[in-house]
């Protein structure tokens, strides 16, 4: 078959009707919770989380690093999970609950989390710093008093190329003491 034949049987079948595809819309509406509140936004099929929450919410605690999920600055909470944000599809995040390093803090007042990597010095240079605490949140969802063995498996996740870890780990046993103390007193 000849180039012009291929060419001309490309728009119409074999019995000679317009098979013509109708032209995808190139934006998608989505909406979710996003650090406790409903958001909507337009989206692109292809575009990832990271750049929607930084470019169009203005969010911009979770950081892109590596853009392949190896790094974690990135970490966000979707729907109770730590998710590396510039491996996912905002697509994906319709009617999710999401929480950022912004909503980590209620009414004003940091998280045990924040408040015990400032105490501890958790951080240093501070890039990843945001998606650490996100992910240090959602491990003591999981796991109100890890051990150290389970905090180091636990933020395998996220790279730091400045603290060692150690003052991290220290600050995740304290968070989890805070966190713990109104029970007891409950108790």
């Amino acid at each position: 078959m000849s180039t012009a034949a291929r060419d001309s049987d490309s728009d119409s079948d074999n019995d000679g009707t317009d098979t013509e595809t109708p032209a995808m819309s190139t934006t998608h509406k989505l909406s979710f919770k996003l650090n406790g509140k409903p958001a909507s936004v337009e989206v692109e099929p292809r575009e990832l989380l990271v750049h929607t929450l930084r470019e169009r919410l203005a969010l911009t605690g979770p950081h892109i690093g590596c853009e392949t999920s190896h790094c974690g600055a990135c970490t966000v909470d979707v729907d109770g999970s730590s998710v590396k944000s510039c491996t996912l599809l905002t697509v994906q995040c319709e009617g999710s609950d999401l929480l950022t390093v912004e909503g980590l803090e209620q009414g004003g007042a940091l998280h045990a989390i924040q408040q015990a990597f400032h105490e501890e010095h958790g951080l240093q240079c501070g890039y990843c710093t945001p998606g650490m605490l996100t992910r240090c949140y959602r491990l003591l969802q999981e796991n109100p008093n890890p051990s150290e063995a389970e905090i180091r498996y636990g933020i395998a996740g996220n790279l730091c190329r400045c603290t060692g870890y150690q003052n991290i780990v220290k600050a995740v046993q304290s968070a989890a003491k805070k966190l713990a103390a109104p029970e007891k007193k409950a108790a």
